[in-house]
């Protein structure tokens, strides 16, 4: 696709919000506020009009999620939820102009799962349509330019306040989605030709026991990055096909969150119950070999199992959390960048051996 193809597309001012669908979003709101430090803004339910699901929107920096359970057993929402688990349904898109994203999508190659709709009330109106993707995940482009309420019409503003503070996490930095074997590449060629997206890398990722492939696509501006993985074959199950397996199909693995102070944000974390992947200490050996001088004290992050890899840009630390869940699926991710633009690639290895361990306890390896 050449340049000027590529300016013709919408562009995506960013992440509106990120909906999950849940068993109970009472309880997974309480989660991501008392534990990751998110602030309730808004909700919707029996109470505002809606007969089939309750949601709670969850606010820190400019991370908005959207927390949906079933109301009905019927629905769709319970149908996702039985078939998934916990996990992410919609990766909106705030754009300016709802109807023109949708149109281009569409024209393109997109499926389409709702036409541009007006919603609106005393605070304004939200023009919104929905695409398909991978799985069952979809896309929403938001257009809210003319919206002044908490979220959307059919959502109550919250003024909760508690005594949990904010944990440092500032926006969203990324999506890790795995895809079924065999469709890497198809998916690399949707969003290039429906979204105008870039490859910017690709891997092959093998460990002793798996392996797996993936390539890192964005937005022309950046602002919305995925890293797309899908299993290779080696001797044992990988985290990859262990997802896909619990998760049943593709989706979102795991959410990666920013912070600027990544040992501070992890310290809160932990002493709010969030559990991290081990990293043993022989990766903390040869760290300064590996990726040269660093702001932070590497006794600071042995203790926190923080990983360091470095681009020709600078480099980052990060750090991944198990399953929020019972089944072996969601995570998040904390993610500091000092300049640099990768996704840790050099951690790779050391981040699927600290999966495998888990996956050994688990059974599934």
């Amino acid at each position: 696709m050449t340049s000027a193809e590529l300016e013709t597309f919408v562009e995506i001012q960013g992440i509106d919000y990120v909906e999950l669908y849940v068993g109970n979003s009472r309880q997974a709101a309480y989660l991501f506020c008392t534990a990751f430090g998110f602030t309730p803004i808004a909700y919707a339910g029996l109470e505002t009009g809606i007969r089939d699901r309750m949601s709670y929107v969850l606010a820190q920096g400019t991370a908005r999620l959207v927390l949906t359970a079933p109301t009905d057993p019927h629905s769709a929402v319970a149908q996702h939820v039985n078939l998934h688990g916990d996990g992410v349904k919609d990766i909106a898109f705030r754009v300016a102009d709802t109807t023109t994203a949708f149109e281009q999508a569409v024209r393109r190659g997109a499926r389409s799962l709702m036409e541009p709709t007006i919603v609106e009330d005393q605070d304004g109106k939200v023009i919104t349509a929905t695409i398909a993707t991978f799985g069952e995940t979809v896309h929403t482009f938001v257009q809210r330019n003319d919206y002044r309420g908490a979220f959307f019409p059919a959502y109550q503003p919250l003024h909760q306040t508690t005594d949990i503070g904010l944990t440092g996490l500032t926006e969203v930095d990324h999506f890790g989605i795995s895809v079924e074997a065999g469709t890497l590449d198809e998916w690399v060629d949707y969003y290039r030709q429906v979204l105008g997206f870039q490859q910017v890398h690709q891997e092959h990722v093998v460990t002793a026991n798996s392996a797996m492939y993936s390539s890192v696509i964005q937005s022309p501006s950046g602002v919305v990055k995925f890293p797309l993985q899908a299993p290779a074959p080696g001797q044992r199950k990988s985290q990859i096909e262990e997802f896909l397996a619990s998760y049943h199909g593709s989706g979102v693995q795991h959410l990666a969150l920013s912070t600027d102070n990544i040992i501070a944000t992890v310290q809160t974390l932990r002493k709010s119950g969030i559990e991290f992947l081990y990293i043993p200490d022989t990766y903390y050996q040869t760290l300064q070999n590996r990726v040269g001088t660093i702001q932070e004290d590497i006794g600071d992050l042995r203790e926190q199992h923080i990983l360091v890899d470095r681009d020709e840009w600078g480099y980052l630390l990060q750090i991944f959390s198990k399953p929020l869940q019972s089944r072996p699926t969601f995570f998040v991710e904390v993610i500091q960048r000092r300049d640099a633009r990768g996704f840790g690639g050099g951690n790779i290895r050391a981040l699927f051996e600290a999966v495998e361990r888990d996956q050994a306890l688990r059974g599934n390896l």
